[in-house]
Order: structure tokens, then C-alpha cells, then sequence
């Protein structure tokens, strides 16, 4: 095999790594998708002589996607304050028979759905400063050592550690989610008050001080401020029932937990992702931007 081959066996289990990384990072599937091709793109810019003498090309290519995913978030605030409402991170399928084996082209074959990727998780590290969040991400989720995120950051370890523990703090601060047993059958609970247009069993099963935020992109109808208050929520869902007659709900797993998605006539119209706590359901973030759905078209 020549030099070109074996280099490029040396990169290509690495993809999967890097897309994990990136989605985690940026919270977008197109955005993650074009740092991952960037970094790849610069690994075979180099001359070849020096790709041999890089030891360790996954370790290189994780720095290089770091660094332009930490370009990427630093402009997205500017982008985000021209989007029209609320910013969504991209939801994401659950795994069809293909992604449980890692077998499909799509980039979202290649997302590993835990703990970090769920919706609630990732509305976190929007709050987050862009370096707070890049170590973080790799430290935290990750497990690369403070040496090498400090080659991604351009600052020292010392440093690099502190805007992890800065970052913690902040997911902390965040409130703890209910037991995962009782999500599923909130969010079924909630299918069927929805489906019903039950006001007052919806209003029963969301929490007093919840939250509902949408994202639209400004490219479909939602609500572009977020609406708080159970009852207030409750009377909204049943609003938008009244004017999509035809609208089917369907339980799904949304960034690995339970979720509902609604279609009409076999088109994905809104992925909704719930977050269930003691009092009920807390916060219920509704992404209609449909930009973000195309994982679910072609989910089928």
C-alpha cells in the first residue's frame, strides 16, 4: 500500500469521533458536518511528509475541529441575534436499525445518544462561553487531558481547567431533571391530553412555573418568545390543536429520551423535546424550524 493509503487508513475511523465532538460543541448537524470536512480538508493540505510524522493524526484532527468549532461559536452569537425567535439545538432521531450498527452515510449515523446530548443538556452549553464550553465539552464529556485542550484554546492547562470548573458550575446551577422512569409515560400523558384537547389534564401535568420555548427560524409559524406558565402553555397547545386539524403525534426518542413528534400526511412538521421534573413537566422546547428536521424526513 502506498504512503497515501496507509495515511488515509490512518484518519478514517476518526470521522465518528469528530462528529460527536463537534455536534456536542455546536449543537447544529450541518455546522458539526462542515468543521468535521474542514479539519480533514487540512489534514490532506498537509505535504505528506508531514502527515507521517504526526503520531497521532485522531489527536491532531480532534485540535484542528476544536479550533474551528471554537471560530464557529464565537461568530454564532452574532448570527443568533439576527435569527428570528428563539435558537434550538438540532433534535435528533433516535436510532434507526442502520445507526445502531453505524452503518448509515448520513452524519447522524454517526451520533452517540447519551447523557450529553439531550436537549436539556445541550440548552446549557448555549449558556456557556465559547471557551468555557470547548473545555467542557472535551474535558468533561470527553476525557481529553487539559494539555492538549490548551493547544485548542491557545491558553495554558491552568487556565483551561478553570473554564471547566466555570462551566460546571453552571451546569449545576442548572435544574437537576425528575427521574428518568417517569418520562416516558409524562410525555405519553401529555400525547394524549394534547390529542384530546384537554385543557385541564394538561395543566395537571405540566409544571406551575413551566416553560415552553419554540424555534421556527422564522421560516414557519412558532411563538418567538417563550411562554411561561403551565396553564398558559396548556392553553397554547390546545390553540395550535384547533388550527392543525390532520395532525398526528407520534412518541419518539428525541436526542435519546422520550419525545413526541407531530406529521401531517408523513411529513415531520415539529420535533418536541420535554424535560420532567417532580412537579411535572418543566420545560418543553419545540423545534418547526424546518431546516433542523431533515434527519426526521429522512428518517422516514
Amino acid at each position: 500500500m502506498g504512503t497515501a493509503g496507509a495515511s488515509a487508513d490512518r484518519t478514517a475511523g476518526e470521522r465518528r469521533q469528530l462528529m460527536n465532538v463537534a455536534y456536542r460543541l455546536l449543537g447544529s448537524v450541518a455546522e458539526s458536518e462542515d468543521a468535521v470536512q474542514e479539519a480533514y480538508t487540512r489534514w490532506y493540505a498537509l505535504p505528506r511528509a508531514r502527515r507521517d510524522e504526526i503520531e497521532s493524526p485522531g489527536a491532531w484532527l480532534t485540535t484542528v475541529t476544536g479550533r474551528i468549532c471554537l471560530d464557529v461559536l464565537g461568530s454564532a452569537r452574532a448570527r443568533r441575534e439576527r435569527y428570528v425567535g428563539a435558537w434550538l439545538p438540532d433534535p435528533l432521531p433516535g436510532p434507526a436499525a442502520e445507526r445502531a450498527h453505524g452503518q448509515g452515510s448520513d452524519p447522524v449515523d454517526q451520533l452517540i445518544l447519551d447523557e450529553s446530548v439531550t436537549m436539556a443538556f445541550l440548552v446549557v452549553l448555549e449558556s456557556m462561553t465559547p471557551a468555557e464550553r470547548v473545555s467542557f465539552v472535551l474535558h468533561d464529556v470527553f476525557r481529553y487531558p487539559f494539555a492538549e485542550i490548551a493547544a485548542v484554546l491557545d491558553r495554558t492547562p491552568g487556565a483551561c481547567k478553570q473554564l471547566a470548573a466555570s462551566a460546571r458550575r453552571r451546569v449545576r446551577a442548572g435544574r437537576a431533571p425528575g427521574p428518568a422512569a417517569g418520562r416516558a409515560d409524562a410525555v405519553r400523558q401529555v400525547k394524549v391530553a394534547w390529542e384530546n384537547k384537554d385543557i385541564a389534564a394538561l395543566v395537571d401535568l405540566l409544571d406551575p412555573a413551566a416553560v415552553m420555548t419554540a424555534d421556527g427560524g422564522g421560516l414557519v409559524g412558532a411563538a418567538l418568545r417563550p411562554i411561561e406558565g403551565g396553564a398558559r402553555i396548556a392553553q397554547y397547545m390546545v390553540a395550535i390543536a384547533d388550527k392543525a386539524p390532520g395532525l398526528e403525534l407520534l412518541e419518539r426518542q428525541v436526542n435519546g429520551e422520550p419525545g413526541l413528534v407531530a406529521r401531517r400526511d408523513g411529513v415531520v412538521l415539529t420535533v418536541a423535546s420535554f424535560d420532567v421534573a417532580e412537579a411535572g413537566v418543566a420545560r418543553i422546547w419545540v423545534v418547526r424550524n424546518p431546516e433542523k428536521l431533515g434527519p426526521w424526513t429522512r428518517q422516514g
